[in-house]
């Protein structure tokens, strides 16, 4: 007899003899995804990605001309070339010399049950609207501003103060630009009077390059929307920079930084600031963080003779 052949008649001998075990229970399966929440560290300021959720946006927001282009990637990076694609929607909490910093709010309960995440995932790290000392804003459209107020138009964060980059405010506090932006932009306005009213004597216009609290400084980002805001954060010689809306789907805009979005105000500007945002953090080797990069959103941009390449970054289970 040989030896594999003996092994295996000892072991089915011994399973024969072994007492019966009960059938382990199937666990139902879950159906969601745990808290969406993930830390870096910039110097001493701790920084976390806080997901608000993702909204499926079709790829023709990007111009039917470009559409074939854009399916041909979508299609390379294993993504849905003939339904919406699925835009994440990130915010981060910035915890910087005791005080607590959200930059933007994610949707709340504007725009369907896949967004209005972040209070739930805020609480999963025990923080409560109450614990937040800052709300700033990147801009002032809905998937990012759409968490300050309820339907009833009362504040979110009742005790925080609201800050919103000087030119954004003056835009979209003064009706008589609702002709300025594209058709589905247009009820920003009436939005942002309820924010206005909500957060009356607690909204700050910050000026480009100022700080919003030590180790955070403003930036200047215009196009996407006519104040729209990045946000340095930076500690001795450490920077993030939070950039906002500059790409929606990184597969396609960074690879086509020319191309804007149907959202944007005014589309030239926006290719030209993505083009010189991409460019500075290439050049001083930032990491970035995007408010529509795949969760938790934090990467680094690299420029070659072929363009430009937004590279993850690695996941840490240590700060």
């Amino acid at each position: 007899m040989t030896q594999t052949r003996r092994n295996w008649l000892v072991a089915g001998a011994a399973t024969m003899l072994a007492p019966a075990l009960p059938a382990a229970a199937a666990l139902p399966p879950v159906g969601r995804q745990v808290a969406s929440l993930y830390r870096t560290k910039v110097g001493d300021i701790e920084v976390t990605a806080v997901s608000d959720g993702s909204i499926s946006l079709p790829a023709a927001v990007f111009g039917e001309a470009n559409l074939a282009e854009a399916r041909r990637l979508l299609a390379e990076n294993f993504m849905p070339t003939e339904t919406p694609v699925p835009c994440a929607l990130n915010c981060f909490l910035v915890n910087a010399g005791g005080k607590l910093a959200l930059l933007d709010t994610g949707s709340g309960d504007a725009l369907g049950p896949t967004m209005g995440h972040l209070p739930a995932n805020l609480a999963a790290m025990g923080v409560t609207a109450d614990k937040i000392d800052t709300v700033v804003l990147t801009h002032m459209h809905r998937d990012h501003a759409g968490g300050l107020c309820d339907k009833q138009g009362r504040a979110l964060f009742p005790s925080s103060e609201l800050v919103i980059p000087e030119v954004e405010a003056a835009f979209w506090f003064d009706e008589t630009n609702i002709s300025k932006v594209p058709q589905g932009s247009r009820g920003g306005f009436a939005y942002a009077k309820q924010v206005a009213a909500a957060y009356q004597g607690r909204i700050r216009r910050l000026p480009g390059g100022r700080d919003v609290l030590p180790g955070i400084t403003s930036q200047d980002a215009f196009g996407h929307t006519p104040g729209h805001s990045i946000y340095r954060v930076h500690s001795g010689s450490a920077q993030l920079l939070v950039f906002g809306d500059m790409v929606h789907f990184p597969a396609l805009q960074v690879r086509h930084p020319e191309w804007g979005i149907s959202f944007d105000v005014d589309a030239q500007a926006a290719v030209a600031t993505r083009r010189r945002v991409f460019d500075m953090a290439a050049a001083d080797r930032m990491m970035v963080a995007g408010m529509h990069m795949e969760f938790p959103g934090f990467g680094h941009m690299r420029k070659d003779a072929s363009g430009y390449h937004l590279l993850p970054a690695p996941w840490r289970p240590a700060l």
